[in-house]
């Protein structure tokens, strides 16, 4: 999701990661408790192979030591840097290697936000779960703990927020979030896949699919939310949706 920030509120935290990035990314060693958090926690994990549980920790570290996670109103946890970091590393996880180059922080809110970025009880409209920054605010992610943690915690709704948001990043690394991940597919799968896109767009305006209501906002909300429904219910995409089961399995080459 992209919204319109409030212009201090963005001077404040660009100035904030600008000053507290650090100059050289320094990988440190994978926490051994780590490992029950994540089998207690992500089912991702959990169905990976000893061999690829080894690969998948490697790859959460990598992505801490590159990006800043920042409590706003909170402390920061294991489990949180664990989901945020989760949110990021599984849908690129059929790559050997990748990097969020277009992200240098994350503030994490303690409950879901408004266009403001206002989230307490007293706020109107808190609705919003996670946001891309752009402009001023480029490079920037917030999530709400509550969004990130009930993601990870109902593995049967289709849905995740971190997910969700880190594949709005994915798409932007050509340089438009516009449902069409040029990074991952190639060229020659563009038009097959718009065309694939607008069909099932059609039938979600049409109350004719199970794919979330939100995915047929445009091209780029679509994409996030049928990734989401990709890496929590692959099976039941793959039996309801097996054309679109197909084109996301080799966009994310989860294929092999």
């Amino acid at each position: 999701m992209n919204y319109i920030i409030p212009v201090a509120i963005i001077i404040i935290i660009a100035l904030f990661f600008i000053l507290k990035k650090p100059k050289k990314a320094v990988v440190k060693p994978f926490p051994s408790h780590w490992h029950q958090l994540l089998l207690d926690n992500v089912l991702f994990y959990r169905n990976l192979t000893p061999e690829r549980q080894t690969e998948f920790q490697k790859r959460i570290m990598q992505f801490l030591s590159e990006v800043y996670i920042e409590g706003v109103q909170l402390e920061v946890t294991d489990l949180d840097k664990i989901l945020v970091a989760c949110s990021a590393v599984i849908p690129v996880f059929g790559f050997t290697e990748w990097h969020y180059y277009n992200l240098s922080g994350v503030l994490l809110y303690p409950d879901y936000f408004n266009e403001d970025l206002e989230f307490a009880d007293t706020a109107q409209s808190r609705n919003i779960g996670g946001l891309v920054g752009t402009g001023r605010f480029e490079n920037q992610m917030i999530l709400s703990r509550k969004a990130l943690y009930h993601g990870f915690s109902n593995t049967t709704d289709k849905g995740n927020t971190g997910i969700h948001e880190f594949v709005h990043l994915i798409d932007k690394m050509d340089g438009l979030v516009d449902g069409v991940p040029e990074k991952l597919l190639g060229h020659q799968y563009s038009i097959p896949w718009l065309d694939l896109i607008h069909k099932k767009m059609e039938a979600i305006n049409d109350d004719k699919s199970d794919i979330r209501e939100y995915g047929g906002t445009n091209q780029a909300e679509f994409f996030a939310v049928a990734s989401e429904y990709f890496f929590e219910r692959p099976d039941l995409l793959k039996r309801k949706h097996p054309e679109l089961y197909k084109m996301m399995e080799m966009c994310f080459n989860t294929n092999k």
